[in-house]
């Protein structure tokens, strides 16, 4: 844990129990506050008083004293319309901050140079945060993972001066933190999402540039037109960028030309590094990932060994184009995490003969976006409540059947390829939530490997 002593000896307010939200008032509590938290849910608010967290109504205690609002980062700040707890604390006059902010405080007053780099984006901020600290824990550097991955950060080991902060941050989590000053901060993409919460798309992309803004060396992607414009104004301000693409080689900078990515940085001798036999890293959208943590590990002091060593032994993420395992020359993956087409889209682009095994609960706009790799679908099969429209999309263009379980679809699915005696790949990449026949995309995820690997002959591919 790290205690947040930047409060200590004062009255916070702290809204939002969940596992961030906890965790964040016990680092409070830890640093000397004095906290009073509430949540709507009685079920959190029990969960606070086990864990020894004051808790109360912050609807009617005497904001006058409290210092600070620290805001979950799920709960409104400012769209919609902002939540109470937010009106009542600009009311009392008083700085509304979040987890990371906190993170911040502490590291300033701890240990200022403790290196610390900060991810996000619209797409790829967790494999590419994965992959920056799989390969500083590999070079043997003194390594914490942590934020929007799923391990609140205030949690984390204490702040000292060589231990390596790896923070993936959402535009939620970006809004809280005003003081944000990463040693590298990584912008990846943007693409229009979470509108609902930040009004426009300029105001998204304004709090997602607060990140680069900040850092010592900004590593920002170029493919799109709102990240461009964020690298072309902070290199006017002065700043240090690195600019990254997934499509081509950059002067200056890290990209991907299909086969390697190539860094040509001040500071660093030109360097290629060969994704072409990294399973973990197929695709021009991991291109991408891997040109930004070769950026951020250049500037962390990685040598070129170090990073080849990471980027060779990266497993990846779990139910995100997970390799499971092989049988004679058919590949079955795990990409249980595209709850939508466009999640699907990488995986499908990744690979060029598919046993395609999608559907669930099914979301607006369906598959028709993925047509263009329709060509790439020896066979779907399809599952869940989206099956029958489904089909329709696919028509007669690609065969296909109902096979209305993943069971089923697995079975059928393996069959089918092992038969066709081809290079290929069974690909789970639903393109669609899970909640009509699982719990989440994660237990749908763990039901597809677990029947994988009960198939006869396969053999495992083992994440190190």
């Amino acid at each position: 844990m790290i205690p947040a002593r930047s409060f200590s000896g004062q009255s916070v307010a702290l809204f939002g129990l969940g596992g961030s939200g906890l965790a964040t008032a016990k680092a409070l509590v830890a640093g000397g506050a004095a906290v009073l938290a509430c949540d709507d849910n009685p079920a959190s608010v029990a969960a606070a008083d086990a864990a020894g967290i004051p808790t109360g109504d912050l609807k009617t205690a005497d904001w006058s004293g409290f210092s600070a609002l620290i805001l979950s980062p799920g709960v409104p700040l400012t769209h919609p319309k902002p939540h109470w707890s937010v009106d009542l604390a600009r009311l009392a006059g008083i700085p509304v901050i979040g987890d990371i902010e906190l993170f911040s405080r502490e590291r300033r007053h701890e240990a200022s140079h403790a290196p610390f780099c900060a991810i996000t984006g619209t797409n790829g901020k967790s494999t590419t945060t994965a992959l920056i600290a799989h390969c500083l824990k590999t070079a043997g550097r003194d390594t914490q993972l942590g934020g929007n991955i799923g391990v609140a950060v205030m949690t984390l080991d204490p702040i000292a001066p060589k231990r390596h902060y790896v923070v993936e941050c959402s535009s939620y989590q970006i809004d809280l933190a005003p003081s944000i000053e990463p040693t590298v901060g990584l912008l990846l993409n943007l693409t229009p999402d979470h509108l609902d919460r930040h009004g426009t798309m300029s105001n998204y992309a304004a709090i997602k540039a607060r990140l680069v803004a900040g850092s010592e060396v900004a590593v920002v992607g170029i493919d799109d037109e709102p990240c461009r414009q964020i690298a072309d104004e902070l290199q006017s301000d002065g700043r240090q960028v690195i600019r990254i693409s997934q499509a081509r080689a950059v002067e200056g900078g890290v990209g991907f030309d299909g086969k390697a990515i190539r860094r040509d940085i001040a500071g660093a001798a030109p360097a290629a590094f060969d994704l072409s036999d990294i399973g973990s890293l197929r695709g021009r959208h991991n291109g991408q990932n891997a040109a930004a943590a070769v950026a951020a590990l250049t500037v962390l002091g990685l040598s070129d060994a170090e990073i080849r060593a990471g980027l060779q032994s990266f497993p990846g993420l779990v139910h995100r184009m997970e390799e499971v395992g092989r049988r004679g020359p058919v590949l079955f993956v795990n990409d249980s995490k595209a709850t939508n087409a466009e999640a699907a889209a990488p995986a499908l682009s990744a690979f060029q003969r598919i046993y395609w095994i999608a559907g669930g609960l099914p979301k607006e706009g369906g598959i028709t976006s993925l047509a263009p790799y329709f060509p790439r679908i020896a066979k779907a099969y399809l599952i869940g409540e989206a099956a029958p429209a489904f089909a329709v999309t696919l028509g007669e263009r690609i065969p296909y059947e109902i096979s209305g379980t993943l069971a089923v679809a697995i079975d059928h699915a393996a069959a089918d390829a092992e038969a066709a005696g081809e290079e290929a790949v069974v690909l789970l990449s639903p393109a669609c939530a899970s909640f009509d026949q699982f719990r989440n995309f994660e237990v749908r995820g763990d039901a597809f490997r677990e029947a994988v690997r009960a198939l006869p002959g396969l053999q495992p591919i083992r994440r190190t």
